[in-house]
């Protein structure tokens, strides 16, 4: 969603900021923003659009000159896109400069105590801003000095965020500065991720670790209702539910480097590329030969704890959604568990029957979707014990549930998720695997299972090989305006995630579907310009799916098939094909998912369309 940097040190804060809100462009933004601490009060630049073509020609043209400052990227919410609603907003002094992360829900109300004020924009966050300079008045009032003074060893600043956002309702992530303390930030968090980064004489605020890993290694995973002030020396952590705040300093697992496209045109292609090796990592460590299973250092359950789950639920959101689909199908057929997907925006709300022995199980790459937290922090109140998949360490899902499983995928900056959703199906698999062996599945099957995803590496790369064949497929077919993806068992949800992966970067209209079920009203969409994409391997089912694939043949559909290497009889009968080696019936969406990637890649490339920040789009979605 939107994003925040915040400096305060000895070098211009203004190219630090700069350079940290570029490294956060692909969480998707409609307009930038500044503000400077400098001798004669605060002084902000802020424009419309992308940063390379607004805020930074702004900038050469009216340069920002101070050592501390706060800087924004937004995503909108309360108000359009416009140079007026951009961050950072001022309170009605002008002192006192806020950038804000989520919504303020009662901002309507707050803001009918300062009917003399003058608001410049239309968003929830200059309310937020008026009311922090409202309590620092406040402060400053009753101390009769001219600036405040609280009790012990809160900052006076910090005293009056403190104040203001006991009165807020909703989610945000804040940083704020005062031209009265040129030497002091102040950031804030509940429900929207924000976390510090401790330097060498200088310290840094970010809403996500990639914006400041080039500065520092160094952070602090801010936990809900965390008040920090920072200076260039020190920071001080206060909570505003508890007298103490819990400080831990971790260790980011990657550096800049890993946040750099390389050779690579785009984060998107170099995330696909990636695969091979992320899909090792997620295995990395788990598997044990001799015993034919998987095991987990991060579980917190034992085996025995697990052999007593009957039942699992599993809240998820988009891609990961998809991966959680072919998880239910994995744990009940290699575990026999019932198991139930939940779209965990609704999870949130509904008040599902959940009984005694279920384990939740909540995925997510970011560690940060506002549903899918929501979701968990409800079934933990309810006493059930809740397990997370996501990819960012120190994240708040992963710090938050009960035990869980790091995809170990590095940084993922292109909005449209690759590499963490076949990180996501490889951990699941591994999952699925440890319970069926707790349970029924014998030690020759759970063998057969890691041999197949022991050679998922190495497929992948014959798979890439075929970039540019896919390429060339894929500009036949640039022009279409509507697209169906096909599959059935665990390539249903494969084809779920081929369709959005289309929609989401080259904004053309895709549905999946099983492809049983084209019968039953969506093969009325069916012409000579619609193409279809069966995932069609081999395995039980394929003559079934072929009869399908008939039935678009027969209405002059065109076709893209994806099927198993030797499959001479399909190329006979379909416009493309795309080949992927032989695996065992669950894990060929681990290589369908490839050619699908690359297909909808070089279709958004082709149609010009900018694919690591597609419109509307946000990678990390941390407001309802």
């Amino acid at each position: 969603m939107c994003g925040i940097v915040g400096y305060v040190g000895k070098q211009q804060a203004a190219p630090v900021i700069l350079e940290g809100l570029r490294r956060l462009e692909y969480r998707g933004y409609d307009s930038a923003g500044i503000t400077v601490l400098r001798d004669k009060g605060v002084e902000t630049r802020k424009k419309k659009g992308k940063i390379d073509e607004g805020l930074a020609k702004l900038l050469v043209a009216e340069p920002l000159l101070g050592v501390i400052g706060i800087g924004h990227t937004r995503w909108a919410t309360h108000g359009p896109p416009s140079d007026e609603n951009s961050h950072p907003h001022y309170d009605e002094s002008g002192k006192i400069a806020v950038v804000h992360n989520g919504v303020i829900e009662n901002y309507d109300r707050l803001k009918e105590q300062f009917k003399g004020h003058t608001f410049k924009s239309s968003t929830d966050t200059e309310v937020l801003a008026h009311l922090i300079g409202h309590h620092y008045d406040l402060l400053k009032s009753e101390s009769k000095t001219a600036h405040p003074l609280t009790k012990g060893d809160t900052h006076p600043l910090a005293q009056a965020v403190m104040n203001a956002l006991r009165e807020v309702i909703g989610a945000y992530g804040i940083a704020v500065v005062c031209s009265d303390f040129p030497d002091v930030m102040i950031g804030a968090r509940r429900g929207s991720p924000l976390i510090v980064g401790v330097g060498q004489g200088e310290n840094f605020l970010a809403s996500d670790a990639t914006a400041i890993a080039s500065h520092t290694r160094e952070v602090i995973y801010l936990n809900d209702y965390d008040v920090v002030t920072l200076t260039a020396d020190r920071f001080n952590v206060a909570n505003l539910g508890n007298d103490t705040a819990r400080v831990q300093i971790s260790k980011l697992e990657f550096d800049a480097a890993a946040t750099e496209r390389g050779n690579f045109p785009h984060f998107m292609l170099k995330e696909i590329f990636e695969q091979p090796r992320t899909v090792e990592n997620a295995m990395r460590g788990r598997i044990d030969h001799d015993e034919a299973t998987s095991k987990f250092g991060g579980l917190n359950m034992t085996l025995a704890e697990l052999r007593e789950v009957d039942h699992i639920v599993i809240p998820a959101c988009g891609t990961s959604w998809h991966a959680a689909l072919i998880g239910e199908y994995l744990f009940e057929e290699f575990a026999h568990i019932p198991t139930e997907i939940e779209y965990a925006s609704e999870f949130r709300y509904r008040n599902a029957p959940i009984e005694k022995h279920t384990l939740v199980l909540v995925i997510t790459q970011s560690g940060e979707t506002a549903d899918t937290l929501a979701g968990l922090r409800e079934s933990k109140r309810r006493g059930h014990k809740v397990l997370s998949i996501c990819n960012v360490v120190g994240s708040t899902i992963a710090r938050e549930s009960d035990g869980g499983i790091y995809l170990h995928a590095g940084p993922e900056i292109g909005v449209a998720s690759t590499k963490a959703f076949t990180s996501q199906v490889t951990v699941l698999t591994l999952l699925a695997l440890l319970m069926g062996r707790i349970r029924m599945l014998s030690n020759s099957q759970g063998a057969q299972i890691i041999r197949a995803l022991e050679a998922i590496p190495k497929q992948m790369e014959s798979i890439l090989a075929q970039n540019e064949a896919i390429r060339r497929i894929a500009l036949k077919y640039a022009s279409a305006e509507d697209f169906f993806f096909l599959g059935r068992q665990y390539n249903f949800p494969a084809a779920l995630e081929g369709a959005l992966k289309l929609k989401e970067i080259s904004y053309i209209h895709a549905e999946g579907y099983p492809a049983a079920e084209m019968k039953h009203g969506p093969i009325a969409m069916i012409d000579e310009k619609t193409p279809t994409v069966f995932i069609i391997p081999n395995d039980p089912l394929y003559e079934k799916t072929f009869s399908n694939l008939e039935e678009i043949k027969a209405r002059k559909g065109p076709i893209i098939a994806i099927a198993t290497e030797g499959n001479d009889k399909i190329s006979k009968k379909v416009d493309d094909v795309i080949f992927i080696p032989p695996t065992i019936e669950p894990l060929n969406p681990l290589l369908a998912a490839l050619p699908l990637q690359l297909l909808s890649y070089h279709i958004a490339v082709a149609r010009g369309c900018d694919v690591d920040k597609p419109r509307n789009l946000a990678k990390s979605v941390t407001v309802e």
